[in-house]
């Protein structure tokens, strides 16, 4: 084999190597949500997110009660909103989604509708609150928020719990959460 044409086969490996190696950064998935892991410590964000601002709500940091650490794009566009564990290695515990470029490897993000969700995902669980209905889901850590108002006038008031195939598939997310535990 001649010299330029084993270069040429090694450089284009090389190339094909470093194209596969690099994660979506919008792809949630089991595990990950974009290039953070189910144990990111708190102390890898600046390296992770070198590139973007990160804002930490240190008085609470400093008191070890957790806290909010929000990432921002330099642009000032909002991407996550994280909470660490009070842990003497804190990690990244809970991640809400503020970006609608991210989304599972199904295609389900924040502009997505329940009936995308029961499309892709099984339902584990539909808790009701005063607000809010929570949308948890078998085997993941993702769950989502639907807002009442996004559920027909008979039961956005009702006081009972309210069943997965009454939340008409048209309903609107309006939290894309991640929890790890």
């Amino acid at each position: 084999m001649r010299p330029v044409t084993f270069w040429l086969i090694i450089t284009a490996l090389i190339l094909v190597q470093c194209k596969t190696d690099k994660a979506n950064p919008f792809e949630i998935g089991p595990g990950h949500v974009g290039r953070l892991h189910k144990k990111t410590p708190v102390s890898q964000l600046d390296s992770i997110f070198a590139n973007d601002s990160i804002i930490r709500d240190t008085s609470r940091l400093k008191m070890g009660s957790g806290g909010s650490i929000e990432i921002y794009e330099k642009g000032g566009k909002a991407l996550l909103s994280l909470s660490a564990t009070t842990d003497s290695l804190p990690v990244v515990e809970n991640i809400r989604i503020l970006d609608p470029r991210f989304k599972t490897e199904k295609g389900v993000g924040l502009q997505s509708t329940y009936g995308e969700i029961r499309k892709h995902y099984e339902i584990r669980k539909v808790i009701t609150s005063m607000n809010n209905i929570l949308i948890l889901l078998k085997g993941s850590d993702l769950y989502f928020t639907i807002s009442r108002s996004e559920l027909p006038e008979d039961l956005r008031y009702t006081t009972g719990s309210i069943e997965e195939v009454q939340i008409p598939d048209a309903a609107k997310i309006k939290y894309m959460m991640v929890g790890w535990e």
